[in-house]
This record gives C-alpha cells, sequence and structure tokens, in this order.
C-alpha cells in the first residue's frame, strides 16, 4: 500500500512540475528521469535475472549495459544510494564480467566495461576490473581494427576505451579506440560506413549503396546514427582536452548534428529511416533520446551553437515527454531491437518492445544532459 502511495504521489509531483514550469526545467527533468528510472527498476528488482524474449539471455547484454550507463549519468547527476546498489548488484551478480569470457572482441558483450569502470572510479577495487583490463588489454595488443563492423558498436565500445585511458594515463587507449573507429569510418564496407556528403552513417555494409529505400534515398537508420552521436559526445566527455584525436570526434559530432536539424519531424521526434519518412515513417524515442544527449553535450560544451541548437532539443525532450513517457514511467514509441526501419513496427505509444532497459538508458542519458544544461 506505501509503495502505491509513493508512485502515486511522483507521479503527481511529475506532472504539477511539467504543467507548471518550462519542460527543460532541472526539477521537472530529474523527476521525469527518477520516474522513468523507478518504474524500471520496480519491475527488475532482481537484476541478475535472465531476460527472456524469443530466447533467454544473460543480464549482462548490451541493452542492459545501456541501461546502466544512463543510471549512472543520473547517479552522477543526483547521486543515490539506491542507484549504485542496484547497478553494484547486477555488476556482483556477473562477477564484473562479460557473457562470453575476457577473449572477448565483441562491442556488445564488453559494453558492460562502461559501469565497471564508473564503480569503480567510485569505490577502487581490483576485482571490479579484473575482467575488463583482460579484455581491453587483449584489445589493445592484437592488431585487429576490424571488430566495429556495425555502427552501434561504436557506442558499445568506443568509450570503454576512453574511461580506460583516462584510468591507466595510458594514451595507447586512445590511439586504438581511434584507428578502430576510422576503421568503421573509412573501410568498413566499399568506402567507410560514414557518408561525409549526408553526415550520417550506414547501419552496416549490408546498407551501403546500392542499397535504396522505397523512396531511392539512402537508409540512415536512427537509432544507429544515434549510437555513433552518443559515443562521440561520450568519449569528449571522458578524454582530456589534450587527448589526441580529439579533434577528429568534434568534427563528426558536428556534422552529424548538422544534417539531423534539417530532418527533424514537426513534432521534434526523428523518424526511424532519416531520409525516407515513407518507410515505417512513424515517431521514435530511442533514437531521438540519443540525438538529444549528443547535441546537448554539444551545446554545453561549446562544440555548438545554442542558439542553432537549442531549439532543436527542447522540441525533441518536449515530445518525449508528452508523447512516450507515460504517467506510470514507461516509455512509449520505442523500436525493438533489430537494425534497420522495419524491425519491431509498427510502433506505438502503449506497445512493449522487446527489451525495455536500452531505451530507457537512452532517455537517461539524453536527461542527464539536459539536466547540465545551463
Amino acid at each position: 500500500m506505501k509503495k502505491s502511495i509513493l508512485f502515486l504521489g511522483l507521479s503527481l509531483i511529475v506532472s504539477s512540475i511539467t504543467l507548471a514550469q518550462n519542460p527543460l526545467d532541472k526539477k521537472a527533468v530529474l523527476a521525469q528521469m527518477e520516474l522513468a528510472n523507478k518504474y524500471f527498476m520496480d519491475k527488475w528488482p532482481d537484476t541478475g535475472k535472465t531476460i527472456v524474449t524469443n530466447k533467454e539471455r544473460p543480464s549482462n547484454i548490451w541493452t542492459r549495459g545501456v541501461y546502466y550507463e544512463g543510471l549512472m549519468a543520473l547517479h552522477e547527476i543526483y547521486p543515490k544510494q539506491a542507484y549504485y546498489d542496484y547497478a553494484y548488484s547486477w555488476s556482483e551478480f556477473h562477477k564484473w564480467g562479460f557473457r562470453n569470457g575476457n577473449a572477448n572482441r565483441n562491442a556488445d558483450d564488453y559494453c558492460a566495461a562502461q559501469t565497471y569502470i564508473d564503480l569503480y572510479n567510485i569505490e577502487p577495487d581490483a576485482k571490479k576490473l579484473k575482467n575488463t583490463r583482460q579484455c581491453v588489454n587483449m584489445l589493445l595488443n592484437t592488431p585487429q581494427l576490424d571488430d566495429w563492423s556495425w555502427i552501434d558498436a561504436i557506442q558499445m565500445g568506443m568509450p570503454v576505451f576512453a574511461k580506460m585511458g583516462v584510468l591507466e594515463k595510458d594514451n595507447r587507449y586512445y590511439e586504438k579506440m581511434y584507428q578502430i573507429y576510422m576503421y568503421s569510418r573509412n573501410n568498413h564496407g566499399d568506402h567507410g560506413l560514414y557518408n561525409p556528403k549526408d553526415g550520417l552513417w550506414w547501419r552496416d555494409a549490408d546498407f551501403d549503396p546500392p542499397y535504396k529505400e522505397p523512396n531511392g534515398e539512402d537508409c540512415y537508420w536512427s537509432r544507429g546514427n544515434g549510437w555513433v552521436i552518443a559515443a562521440l559526445a561520450k568519449v569528449l566527455t571522458i578524454i582530456p582536452e589534450n587527448a589526441p584525436h580529439r579533434e577528429q570526434y568534434v568534427k563528426d559530432l558536428k556534422a552529424m548534428a548538422k544534417a539531423l536539424v534539417p530532418i527533424q519531424r514537426a513534432d521534434g521526434f526523428w523518424n526511424v529511416s532519416l531520409h525516407d519518412p515513407t518507410n515505417f515513417g512513424e515517431k521514435e524515442a530511442s533514437g531521438t533520446a540519443l540525438f538529444v544527449y549528443g547535441i546537448t553535450y554539444g551545446i554545453n560544451s561549446g562544440i555548438l551553437d545554442k542558439k542553432t541548437y537549442f531549439p532543436v532539443v527542447e522540441k525533441a525532450w518536449k515530445a518525449l515527454i508528452a508523447e512516450s513517457l507515460h504517467k506510470d514511467g514507461f516509455l512509449g514509441f520505442l523500436q525493438s531491437t533489430g537494425k534497420e526501419p522495419k524491425d519491431g513496427q509498427p510502433l506505438t505509444y502503449d506497445k512493449i518492445p522487446d527489451f525495455e532497459d536500452y531505451g530507457l538508458g537512452c532517455f537517461l542519458l539524453a536527461g542527464s544532459e539536459i539536466y547540465k544544461m545551463k
């Protein structure tokens, strides 16, 4: 009974704050983030419980790793013991390790290391980084550069290298991160996965030209591009000002932000297919949240002009709050897992995606940057 009263009270607080104040007000943003996060933590009290969809998976896969990225971003702006304990419990259950062990080149698996490193930085303990060090040092000391052959992997893996470079005070991590990133950018597929002409990325080599959307345009998947701009923002947040290759990440973030402005929907969202609004042309929350995160970081850091870009993130965040966030904290219009516009369709306000965790992580990342805005 007490829990129900507390939940109702939090919902009413969120509603009153949102209506009474600018929805980008810090109190409103924090309340919205807390509401969405509480929904998930209440639904998943057991952090080690396996995730069952079309098959059973452990709870340290990339979808949950992205959620914990968002949770740690929330904890950074609003430290709360319950958030730390929830992340710590998850990490302990998985013995601070990865789904397929430490000899692991799959960024989806070692995405969890982002949270392990964050928890280590709060309270150092060698056990927290034993597996992460083994995995990342293997990646550092082997010659392969083609690991991130799909652009989602850039967000899953790139920040791990950045965090390790800071932790170890070792530029080798920055160099390897740059080499793998640039291989994905310029070498995967026929000419790389990034199209400098449009300032956007193909999801993987399968979507390189001559692949076309129904309207004849290139296929630029919203969430895939969201992963990239989020990775750039996060890495720039982590690495020092004098870190090698920083200017490359700034340049790419600016180009992506510029490309996203004219294709934002009138309602504030972005479509799942960025250059073909006729191909499953519904609003989509996860890509939109990642774009908010990346662009807002650009504003907060001075990389992007606030006068130009603030209206973009303001409109997008208002849309997420008004049309995606439910009164109980559930997030609607979230595309399920996949790699292209047709996956997980159709999207609706009430439809539950196959995984609810990564969309919330994207939302919390976006909110954390909105909260930091002056």
